[in-house]
């Protein structure tokens, strides 16, 4: 979330900013290395956000069965927690990237996987399973021809289940519903499993979860060598910028082996630190507290990074230095107001439960 946090106020606030990889089928010219690898570092934030709600479903289903919730209050809370996505999308995220209120982003594609879970997650684990990986491994094979493309609802439909686009609005779309529900349900059966973990042997989950984080980054690169299979945006070139440009809109499968890769490792390295009780100490309490809330953090950084209304223009741009100093100051503010929020949410659980 923090890293995510960079991508925005660096592209809030600095002149250059990589951006709509996959949409544009061309590197921009204008970026150079350092610039590239500042936009390609946050490209672990969305898949991680995608699986982890996948898994946060599980852990909460669970958890609503054991206190004796039937299966359709359970349904029903989580369509009401999709759509409440749905309308934040609308009113807080879009405005603050100015952005038609149409606009479907993270939020929304989460939201809608989250309705269609609703019913779906009762179906047998081995059919999610084998559903999430049919979509992710043949997502680029989609073909959507058979709904017209010039009605406008009809345009935005293929916009929102797999085409991503800008060339149309108000009916823009970054984050279509396929393949993020794949990956979203390959996060429902991790959240599965560690349901029925024994959690005092959480420590040895470390080794296979380094061990795939690195097989994953591995196939990323191998992938990404042979430039056919997996690859939305080619290589032109062994400049290792072309490397570099992947396709996010829509996720290419090079793009979602190497986030998904480095989530893996993210998630070891935070159980050594539990492990060695310094997951609530210093910079990693600060990040376990953001990543408590992760909901009213990500509303919040956005507004307070944009530091101006919408529609006011950006009265001058950031250096890279600057951007890095606004960046560590904002994550300081952003921890104290979770801070707060979450124990405002401590007190008022059901009237904030859905934030």
């Amino acid at each position: 979330m923090m890293i995510m946090a960079w991508d925005h106020v660096s592209g809030f606030w600095m002149e250059i900013h990589g951006g709509i990889e996959g949409i544009l089928g061309s590197r921009n010219v204008s970026l150079d290395l350092v610039h590239t690898l500042a936009r390609f570092i946050s490209h672990y934030c969305a898949p991680t956000f995608v699986f982890l709600s996948g898994v946060s479903l599980a852990f909460s289903v669970k958890g609503r069965l054991s206190r004796g919730d039937s299966q359709n209050s359970i349904t029903f809370h989580i369509i009401i927690r999709g759509l409440i996505l749905l309308v934040f999308e609308t009113l807080f995220v879009s405005p603050a990237f100015e952005l038609p209120s149409l606009y479907f982003g993270v939020i929304a594609t989460i939201g809608v996987s989250l309705i269609i879970m609703s019913i779906g997650r009762r179906l047998p684990t081995p059919v999610i399973l084998g559903a999430s990986l049919l979509i992710i491994l043949n997502q680029q094979w989609l073909d959507l021809s058979f709904i017209p493309n010039d009605p406008a609802w009809e345009h935005y439909l293929r916009r929102i289940i797999a085409e991503p686009g800008f060339t149309r609005p108000p009916y823009f779309a970054l984050y279509p519903v396929i393949p993020w529900i794949g990956v979203l349900g390959l996060g429902w059966i991790f959240g599965i499993y560690l349901n029925n973990f024994n959690k005092s042997k959480l420590s040895e989950l470390k080794v296979p979860l380094f061990g795939f984080g690195l097989v994953s980054i591995g196939m990323s690169i191998v992938v990404r060598y042979m430039n056919g299979y997996g690859n939305l945006v080619s290589r032109w070139s062994n400049n290792l910028l072309d490397w570099l440009y992947i396709s996010k809109y829509p996720p290419s499968l090079v793009f979602l082996l190497w986030g998904l890769g480095g989530m893996c490792l993210f998630l070891a390295m935070g159980i050594i630190l539990q492990e060695r009780n310094l997951s609530n100490k210093n910079l990693a309490g600060v990040i376990h507290t953001i990543g408590r809330v992760p909901l009213f953090f990500y509303i919040t950084h956005l507004w307070l990074y944009r530091f101006r209304l919408p529609g006011v223009q950006l009265p001058f741009h950031l250096t890279m230095t600057q951007t890095l100093g606004a960046w560590v100051l904002g994550v300081a503010v952003l921890w104290l107001m979770c801070s707060r929020y979450e124990k405002l949410k401590r007190m008022h659980p059901r009237l904030l439960q859905y934030i």
